[in-house]
């Protein structure tokens, strides 16, 4: 297994392994460790199945949930990231976020595979979230330790939402279900220590962070901004740059995370498997 981290502060390629076959105790420890290290790590030129996917998947944690994307017939826990050529509804999943933040337990990892890749666009952006709090002001480290961010779904799939109505009649081909639901909130703290490495993390995003408990709103809504602003400086960001049959395997404790997209007229599928935590125990309440 040869690793090639990339020049930023996550990232990396890993090489000269097959995920199509069942992998060894040693080599599923090693490319835990190092997706632990790197937070975004990326296999090139596989030729995977979707149970193959899903085998890989669960070598790196249990099955999560994905509670407003249908999963596919017969495979309920993998969902089809897709865009049509002829697609005109708005690009999915372009607002940074860690996914399913809103949920009681996050996940804890996102794995991806590439099954059609355009020829041009379609980069996903990561963004370091532990280098960001490291990197954070005195100043406004001292404002977020210790509070508690509220998230929610609304803002995507409620009725009134991006994913919602409006965007169901504009004929997106995603599995979307937006429902009232999507209404509710669910607090985490704005620094979270990583339950696997003990490492400290913002854990907020413009996707689904809404307010700060005890605050104040408009102090809420600008302290946010700060923040929103600051987690995806250059410094911090990742461009990943799939290659069909890439698998993707990403951190949602440590990183925030965009779609991107320049390749309009093209088609674009990816399988994709949520990966719950390990030990739930270790999840802060």
């Amino acid at each position: 297994m040869h690793i090639e981290p990339s020049s930023n502060t996550c990232g990396a390629l890993i090489h000269d392994i097959d995920l199509s076959r069942e992998l060894t105790p040693d080599q599923v420890a090693a490319i835990r460790s190092t997706w632990l290290r790197y937070q975004v790590i990326a296999f090139p030129g596989q030729r995977l199945s979707i149970p193959s996917i899903e085998r890989f998947a669960h070598t790196i944690g249990p099955r999560g949930e994905d509670p407003y994307i249908a999963g596919m017939p017969g495979h309920p826990h993998v969902v089809e990231v897709k865009r049509e050529a002829n697609e005109k509804a708005k690009l999915f999943a372009e607002t940074w976020h860690s996914d399913w933040s809103f949920l009681p337990s996050p996940p804890a990892g996102t794995v991806l595979y590439g099954e059609v890749i355009p020829p041009i666009g379609g980069d996903t952006l990561f963004s370091d979230q532990v280098a960001a709090y490291e990197a954070l002001p005195a100043a406004l480290r001292t404002q977020v330790d210790g509070k508690l961010g509220i998230h929610s779904a609304r803002g995507g799939y409620a009725k009134d939402g991006l994913y919602g109505e409006k965007d169901a009649a504009a004929g997106r081909s995603m599995a979307i279900r937006f429902g009232d639901s999507a209404l509710k909130t669910r607090s985490h703290p704005l620094v979270r220590t990583h339950p696997e490495t003990g490492r400290k993390a913002l854990f907020v995003s413009p996707g689904y962070t809404l307010g700060i408990e005890g605050m104040p709103q408009n102090e809420s809504v600008d302290l946010l901004k700060q923040l929103f602003k600051f987690q995806i400086e250059e410094r911090f960001v990742y461009r990943h740059r799939w290659s069909q049959g890439m698998l993707t395997l990403w951190d949602n404790r440590s990183v925030i995370h965009a779609a991107s997209g320049g390749y309009e007229g093209h088609r674009r599928l990816l399988y994709r498997v949520t990966v719950a935590e390990r030990d739930k125990s270790l999840v802060p309440a």
